[in-house]
Parts: structure tokens; C-alpha cells; sequence
């Protein structure tokens, strides 16, 4: 049985070490705070300038000028704090976030990723990835397996435009779980697979070439 949404969120959460700071892409990402373990301190971080985003707000605590990338209303932690875009960015092009956690539409074996547009559909711009997956040192892609057509998501190489190339470090879908030591190493390695999916089935909804655990 595939993982449902929360399963994916609840295995990309076991990613996270004390002390890290972490940005998180729209979608199920945004469902990783919830599943921290006990004993986890991680200050999650906001391209739209937030640092410190607690979880999603109850009815009665929304405050809509409280808001995450995404333009979701948030928390803020106690010690949360508030910077313009331009300090925002320069933490994660400075090299000062451990981890992005990222949805995308396509990963290539390679680890190159594309996640902000489809050619010939409207966008309202690229967001904040393309300086995340340039000055984060990790990257944990979610996605699920294949499109809404069934085509493979994980792919030898991209059709959509880039958003980086080889930044990907791990992936996380409804299946599986694949990783890799370093960038630049290939294959990616299955790590995990959901119950009861085979392994003849991840090879015949995946195009990219992996190794298994």
C-alpha cells in the first residue's frame, strides 16, 4: 500500500538532527513539523523572511498577516523572529540552512531537479528554490512516484526546465525512498519501500537506473 501524504512527511521528519535549521517547500513539506520526534529542537526558516515558523494555527489563533512562503497562515515560536526578503535570502545564500525539504515535479538520476514551472502553463515565478538548492547543503525532494498521468516523476533526465543540477540528495514518494551518499555519485540507492510495494514494481514506475539497498 502506498504511503499516504503524512507517511511521507513522517519519513522525511526522521531526517531532521537537533539544532538544524530547515526551510520547507509547499505542499507536504509543510506537513514535516508535525512529526518531529520528541527531544528535536529545529528552527524552521521562511524565504518570505520568518525565522522560528511554528506549526499551523487553530482556528482561533490565525493571524493573517502571519504568513509562510507559501502564503499558508503560521505560528510563530516563542524567540521567532522577523527579517526583509533580502536577509532571508542572504541566510540561505550564505550557506546558514542545513536542510530544504522540497517538492518536485521531476528528479533525474543525475540529481538534477525541477520543481517551478511546466512549459505553456501560467506561473507566478520561481519562488525561492533556485536559491535554496544553490546554498542549502541538503536537499530532500517529496513527490509522488508518478504524474496523474503515470509517467515516472524519478527520470534518466528532466523534460521540465531546471531549477538546479545535481542537487538532489534524497527522495522521498509514496513507494520509496532513495538516497545518495554525496552529489556527483550515481546511482541513487533505494533505501525503502512502502508495505507491500515490490520491487518489480518500483522498476516499472521508475525510469531512472538505481541501485538497491
Amino acid at each position: 500500500m502506498a504511503w499516504t501524504r503524512n507517511d511521507i512527511a513522517a519519513r522525511a521528519a526522521r531526517e531532521l538532527k537537533d539544532g538544524d535549521y530547515v526551510n520547507l517547500g509547499i505542499g507536504v513539506p509543510t506537513l514535516v513539523p508535525n512529526f518531529l520526534a520528541e527531544g528535536i529542537e529545529v528552527t524552521f526558516q521562511s524565504e518570505n523572511g520568518m525565522l522560528g515558523v511554528g506549526p499551523f494555527p487553530l482556528e482561533d489563533e490565525v493571524d493573517a498577516d502571519l504568513i509562510n512562503a507559501g502564503k499558508q497562515t503560521v505560528t510563530a515560536l516563542p524567540g521567532a523572529s522577523y527579517v526583509n526578503s533580502a536577509e532571508s535570502f542572504a541566510m540561505i545564500r550564505g550557506g546558514h540552512v542545513d536542510l530544504s525539504i522540497l517538492g518536485a515535479l521531476e528528479v533525474a538520476q543525475n540529481g538534477d531537479l525541477a520543481n517551478w514551472t511546466i512549459p505553456g502553463k501560467m506561473v507566478k515565478g520561481m519562488g525561492g528554490a533556485m536559491d535554496l538548492v544553490a546554498g542549502v547543503a541538503r536537499i530532500i525532494v517529496l513527490m509522488d512516484h508518478v504524474s496523474k498521468g503515470g509517467e515516472p516523476k524519478f527520470r534518466n533526465e528532466c523534460s521540465l526546465p531546471l531549477t538546479g543540477a545535481d542537487v538532489v540528495d534524497m527522495i522521498i514518494t509514496d513507494l520509496a525512498v532513495f538516497e545518495r551518499p554525496e552529489r556527483g555519485s550515481c546511482p541513487f540507492r533505494l533505501r525503502a519501500m512502502a508495505p507491500g510495494i515490490t520491487l518489480d514494481e518500483i522498476r516499472s514506475k521508475t525510469e531512472a537506473a538505481f541501485t538497491v539497498d
